[in-house]
């Protein structure tokens, strides 16, 4: 009995932390809501007046692009902003055969009047956090604009960006990510549905509400003294930007986030590339977890209900743990639910799941409603949508499990690039590009299993107890096996 007992402790620990993220949600939807009916009233630049014009350094951090550096760099180039007021830093940490490459684009950009250097390090100390702070150093902006090679920011968008650091407090203003190749397959897709919830439900419910947000690495404008207040740019977590954004808020800097104002992107095709990106990702918030929790918890300068929204937060990625728990103890309480009579009451705590998971829902139809309409036919297809990406989301949850634990542990690892693509519809092909990775995991032969075990799930719906049978689970298993199995099999074959 000592064993079943331990299994009922961790399964219901883990259905109330995921219940209690789900309540968070909840909470960052009503801001959301609450959030639309406001007007801004910000103070901004008048950038009609040249007295008013701030000077501005872009930034594009790079490495082994060789597929979009010429579409980068010629989508930067129109970007329209007074030019005696803009310079452009390409921090070229490549080591392949684009830096050359780079440097003819480059050329033909300066010949045209446009101030852009080529900055290289002998090293990559530091990683992307390290080519941001050495391109700092020499950066005559006042404000400094990052993007991402896969960023495609539309022609005015620095005129949307500066004018709100008018305001002397705020240090950042981040922009909402778009997607141009969405629709380019179920993997696109359920990456767009989950950056979408992020960025308009998370970022702008708490944003309205003064809790902390984070600068998404890209897409965004920093305020340079903001990021030397804050202690400046630190390599010892695989996602400096959520790091330098805690660092910068707290120090008292405004966050400016404007769901307004979409930069496009392109998604990651395949899903090695994914894996490697969720995997910094999940692993980073783990890290800066670590980092940033007691300076959070103590802060004098920050209330209570931030704090809590803060940690939520940070734990944001190791909701993966508690999901992947759920998931494979629930076979084994499938059976103990049905072996010991007595024990019944304690299931009660599986109705937290299905709680947790209509708010999800109503969370995220909101969120889908807002980019694509409301209406019956637009609701059904967000269904489809919704128990895709909730089923393939938990098929990720064994390989986001393992980044999640390496952060909270301190695992150190390299900071792996996402491979971009230059692909916008299904008639661009990606099978030749150099940098993809050509063998997966072990931990894929793991998921096949998962996906298995999941099957055994299903079956045992049919023979356990002696009442013909308990179906509770079964769609939970369902899903699992959907998304472990699709998992599994576009690990195995999706591989150039």
């Amino acid at each position: 009995m000592v064993l079943e007992y331990i299994i009922i402790i961790i399964y219901s620990l883990s259905l109330l932390l995921i219940f209690m993220y789900a309540l968070a949600q909840l909470n960052l939807l009503i801001n959301y809501l609450k959030a639309r009916k406001k007007v801004d009233t910000s103070v901004k630049f008048d950038l009609s007046n040249p007295k008013e014009i701030p000077f501005v350094t872009i930034q594009l951090p790079v490495y082994n692009e060789l597929y979009v550096m010429k579409r980068l760099l010629k989508n930067i180039a129109k970007l329209e902003y007074p030019k005696g007021k803009l310079e452009i830093q390409v921090l070229d940490d490549s080591t392949d055969e684009s830096i050359e490459t780079t440097a003819k684009h480059i050329k033909k950009i300066q010949e045209k009047g446009i101030d852009i250097q080529h900055i290289r390090r002998t090293n990559r100390k530091g990683f992307k956090a390290g080519a941001l702070k050495e391109g700092l150093k020499t950066a005559k902006g006042e404000f400094i604009a990052i993007f991402d090679a896969d960023f495609l920011p539309k022609k005015d968008w620095l005129l949307q960006t500066i004018p709100y650091f008018k305001d002397d407090k705020i240090g950042v203003v981040q922009t909402r990510w778009g997607h141009i190749n969405r629709n380019y397959s179920t993997l696109t897709k359920i990456q767009a549905f989950a950056l979408d919830a992020h960025f308009t439900l998370e970022q702008v419910g708490r944003n309205s509400q003064g809790h902390f947000i984070n600068f998404n690495g890209t897409a965004g404008v920093w305020r340079k003294k903001c990021i030397y207040d804050a202690g400046n740019w630190e390599g010892d977590t695989l996602t400096e930007d959520l790091d330098l954004s805690y660092r910068a808020q707290l120090k008292k800097w405004k966050f400016k986030y404007l769901e307004n104002v979409e930069t496009p992107a392109e998604l990651p095709v395949i899903i090695s590339a994914a894996r490697s990106q969720q995997f910094r990702w999940n692993k980073g918030g783990a890290e800066n977890f670590q980092k940033m929790m007691k300076r959070v918890v103590k802060s004098k300068n920050v209330s209570f209900k931030t704090k809590i929204h803060s940690l939520l937060h940070l734990l944001n990625s190791s909701m993966f743990t508690f999901i992947f728990l759920v998931a494979v103890l629930s076979i084994p309480m499938l059976y103990i639910k049905n072996e010991y009579a007595h024990l019944k009451m304690y299931f009660y705590v599986m109705s937290f799941f299905v709680i947790s998971s209509l708010i999800f829902f109503i969370c995220y139809w909101v969120m889908y409603k807002s980019i694509y309409g409301g209406g019956i036919k637009n609701f059904f297809k967000y269904i489809g949508a919704f128990f895709t990406f909730f089923s393939i989301a938990m098929g990720f949850s064994l390989h986001n499990t393992i980044a999640v634990l390496e952060g909270h542990f301190g695992k150190k690892s390299e900071f792996v690039r996402t491979p971009k693509f230059n692909i916008k519809t299904v008639k661009d092909g990606w099978k030749n590009n150099k940098y993809i990775k050509k063998k997966p995991s072990l931990n894929v032969i793991l998921e096949g299993i998962l996906a298995l075990y999941f099957v055994f799930g299903m079956y045992s719906a049919f023979i356990v107890g002696t009442q013909g049978g308990d179906f509770g689970l079964f769609p939970f298993h369902f899903m699992l096996f959907i998304g472990f199995g699709y998992v599994f099999l576009k690990s195995i074959f999706s591989k150039a």
